[in-house]
C-alpha cells in the first residue's frame, strides 16, 4: 500500500505533528543541518495533504536524550495529543528522534493504533494497526534502542581506556587546570583565583570543616571565582558550599 493510500480524510482533518529533537545541546549547536532537516518535515506534511495551519512543530525537547521520556515535555505533549485523537500523523526524521527506549516507543505505537494515528519518517508512512507496518516500526524501535546501547558501550570503553592510560580529563573545580603531563593538575595561573583557592585550604587547616570555611567566606563578605565551563569567562560571586567542598575534595584526592 502506498503512503498516500494510507492517508484518509479523517487523518487530514486532524493536525500533523512534526517532532524535532537532538540528544544534547552540543548536537543542537553543531549538527545544524540535521536540525534543519527535521524542521523541513513541515514541507513533507503539506506534500502529504495537510494544510499549513494544521501542521504543528514540537521542538521543546531539543537538547534532551531520547533514552527516556522522563523530563521530555515535548514527547509528553505529543502523546497527550495523540491520546485525545487530535493527531492525524506524527512525522520525525527517524524513529530514534521520538524514542530510544522500547517501552516508550511501544506505548506510543499502541496509542497511535487505538486512535488511528499515522507515523511517518524519511522512509515512508506507517499505520501502527497494520501488521506489516507495526512489525517494521517495532524493528526500527529495537534498532534505535540497540544503537543507544552500542554508543554507550563505546563511550564507556573509551573512558576506561583513557583512564587506564592516565589521559582522562574531566571537569575540574574552579581554581584548578590540567597541566601538560598525564594526570597533572595545577592551580589556576590567575593570581587572584589561585589565591582564593589557597585561602580555602588555609581556613580548612584552621577550622577542619568545609562548612565552617564556607561560612567564614560568607561572613567576611568575600567573593569566590565561578567558571561554568572551560571557555566561559571567570566571574566572582558569593561562594557556595558546593564550590568550597569541591575544591577541598580535589585537594584531598591529590594528597
Amino acid at each position: 500500500m502506498s503512503e498516500h493510500a494510507k492517508i484518509k480524510p479523517s487523518h487530514l482533518s486532524r493536525i500533523a505533528i512534526v517532532y524535532v529533537r537532538q540528544s544534547s545541546a552540543a548536537q543542537v549547536e553543531h549538527n545544524r543541518e540535521s536540525t534543519a532537516r527535521q524542521y523541513a518535515l513541515t514541507q513533507r506534511a503539506t506534500a502529504l495533504g495537510w494544510s499549513t495551519d494544521r501542521v504543528t512543530v514540537i521542538d521543546e525537547d531539543l537538547g534532551l536524550s531520547g533514552a527516556t521520556a522522563h523530563q521530555r515535555s515535548g514527547f509528553a505533549r505529543m502523546t497527550a495529543e495523540v491520546a485525545l485523537s487530535h493527531v492525524g500523523i506524527i512525522l520525525g526524521l527517524e524513529v530514534s528522534r521520538m524514542a530510544r527506549n522500547n517501552a516508550d516507543w511501544y506505548r506510543l505505537l499502541d496509542l497511535c493504533s487505538m486512535t488511528d494515528t499515522l507515523i511517518g519518517d524519511a522512509d515512508g508512512v506507517y499505520h501502527p494497526s497494520l501488521f506489516n507496518d507495526r512489525l517494521l516500526l517495532g524493528l526500527k524501535g529495537t534498532m534505535s534502542e540497540a544503537e543507544l546501547y552500542v554508543l554507550r558501550a563505546r563511550l564507556d570503553g573509551g573512558i576506561r581506556n583513557k583512564a587506564a592510560r592516565g589521559e582522562l580529563r574531566r571537569g575540574l573545580p574552579v581554581g584548578f587546570v590540567w597541566g601538560e603531563a598525564d594526570g597533572e593538575i595545577l592551580l589556576h595561573p590567575d593570581a587572584a583565583v589561585s589565591g582564593a583557592v589557597r585561602e580555602v585550604f588555609e581556613r580548612f587547616a584552621e577550622f577542619g570543616s568545609a562548612r565552617r570555611v564556607w561560612l567564614w567566606f560568607r561572613n567576611e563578605g568575600l567573593s569566590f571565582p565561578l567558571q561554568t565551563h572551560a571557555r566561559a569567562p571567570m566571574r566572582w560571586v558569593a561562594p557556595t558550599y558546593t564550590a568550597i567542598h569541591a575544591v577541598l575534595s580535589l585537594g584531598a584526592h591529590r594528597n
